[in-house]
């Protein structure tokens, strides 16, 4: 398994596809965009499909999340996901995108074995929506997220960022838009993981500011840290159920102490936290020239020992914090 020195055991792996993005958001990279990993570098599908395997088979794996940049982009992600639908035992899978290409994909995505998805909308109004952006493709993601729920991949959960001057304001037509569509609405607190390095603690959206909008509207009734688990979002009863709302406060409400996460990147690095200014490549070993260096065994070793030197915390409350130098798009959600 993948146990750390405090006893937390990882059993949530994500898997970025891809560094790539079709948006631009202010808050993950700039209008220009980024330097994209060079192909070569990136891990073929058999690589990640391998990996994926290691982790279920050998290291405890129960759940797997495709992220990127924007997965649906990659190229081969049905059939890695069918790939991976197909190991013993059979690991949860779900998908983290934007929703852009879900309309075209969600039906395949749903016969490969996908159990469901999370999908990020920021506002309802199109007008922000391309300032957010920097494209207009607002109509997109509502289209895919209904192909999302109409093919099966649910719940349809929305992640949503709030931003202030642009869509502080929406939190509540947010959840009600939601709750009527059958989407699990969860808000995320803006993190230190833009391209920019420009986020400043300092007159950011906060959880506290997120649910003292939403009871202008809702009645919100906490549920218990038993339901809550491992699970990032605290989660609020609307109105008495049976919809609820989250809140990720990975900022002002960390939740490092019941971490189960471990993460891949596009490239192949193991990271132990979004936050994390290490890593440990599993790249190389997969590539080895001597086969003992690529045997399932040696990688496994070295994504054990990644993870027992993982930290106990983020770091954020910490003057001496730094950001990663790896943004959002190429560490993957």
């Amino acid at each position: 398994m993948l146990i750390d020195t405090y006893g937390r055991v990882a059993t949530d792996l994500r898997v970025s596809l891809t560094d790539r993005c079709n948006l631009r958001c202010t808050y993950c990279m700039p209008e220009e965009g980024l330097q994209w990993l060079a192909k070569p570098d990136l891990l073929t599908d058999d690589e990640i499909v391998r990996l994926v395997r290691i982790a279920v088979t050998d290291l405890g794996v129960t759940e797997v999340r495709f992220t990127g940049g924007e997965p649906l982009l990659r190229p081969g992600l049905v059939g890695i996901v069918e790939r991976c639908a197909a190991l013993e035992p059979r690991p949860k899978m779900s998908l983290t995108t934007n929703g852009i290409g879900l309309k075209r994909t969600a039906a395949a995505l749903k016969a490969a074995g996908l159990d469901r998805v999370n999908v990020s909308l920021d506002t309802l109004r199109p007008e922000v929506f391309k300032t957010l952006t920097r494209r207009d493709r607002h109509h997109d993601v509502l289209d895919g997220m209904a192909a999302a729920r109409e093919a099966g991949l649910t719940p349809v959960k929305v992640n949503a960022v709030l931003m202030p001057g642009l869509n502080d304001d929406e939190a509540p037509d947010l959840l009600a838009w939601a709750v009527e569509n059958e989407y699990e609405l969860r808000f995320i607190e803006q993190m230190p993981l833009d391209a920019q390095h420009g986020w400043k603690r300092e007159g950011m959206i906060t959880a506290g500011d997120i649910l003292q909008s939403l009871r202008t509207r809702f009645t919100l009734t906490a549920e218990g840290a038993d339901e809550r688990g491992s699970a990032p979002a605290e989660r609020w009863v609307v109105d008495g159920g049976p919809h609820t709302v989250g809140v990720i406060a990975s900022v002002t409400r960390p939740f490092c102490r019941a971490c189960d996460r471990t993460r891949l990147t596009a490239d192949g690095q193991v990271r132990t936290c979004l936050f994390a200014t290490e890593e440990t490549d599993l790249r190389a070993a997969l590539r080895a020239a001597e086969p003992s260096d690529a045997s399932d065994a040696e990688i496994a070793r070295i994504w054990k020992l990644a993870m027992w030197g993982k930290k106990a915390g983020s770091g954020l409350d910490d003057p001496s914090f730094l950001q990663p130098e790896r943004p959002m798009s190429a560490i993957g959600g």
